[in-house]
């Protein structure tokens, strides 16, 4: 019976790994690709490791797994976040049939700032208010 279970979760988890590189391939743009992968290949490697867990049958190898689990599973999102962001600040343009760019008129090139929907204040405008109030001063 284990030995079923650990064909049906490695199998699914080797699926998952292959569905994932297919979207990679696939996805018109680097978002969507990002996307594709981290949650495929989340899925993908923790069912492996859940096979290899109930393979080996010990507390050492399962907690190990569970640990790597944990590790892969609090990681790959900001990782993947992180990438997003970089690739979006660095102009990398997004697919022309994109239904919305919810970034578009809240980040600022020059400084990298985002802001919450308020509009950016120029960087002379604050400048100058600055030395308005040391004259003031």
């Amino acid at each position: 019976m284990t030995n079923i279970l650990i064909i049906i979760l490695s199998s699914l988890g080797a699926i998952f790994i292959l569905l994932a590189a297919i979207g990679f391939v696939r996805m018109p743009d680097a978002y969507l690709r990002i996307s594709v992968t981290t949650k495929a290949v989340t899925l993908g490697v923790g069912l492996i490791l859940a096979s290899a867990a109930i393979y080996f049958d010990n507390l050492s190898v399962t907690s190990r797994v569970l640990a790597i689990v944990l590790f892969i599973i609090l990681t790959s999102p900001v990782g993947a976040h992180l990438i997003g962001r970089a690739s979006y600040f660095s102009g990398n343009k997004l697919w022309e049939k994109s239904v919305t760019d919810e970034l578009d008129g809240k980040y600022q090139p020059n400084s990298h700032r985002l802001s919450s929907g308020e509009e950016f204040e120029d960087e002379d405008e604050k400048r100058k208010k600055k030395i308005k109030e040391r004259d003031l001063l």
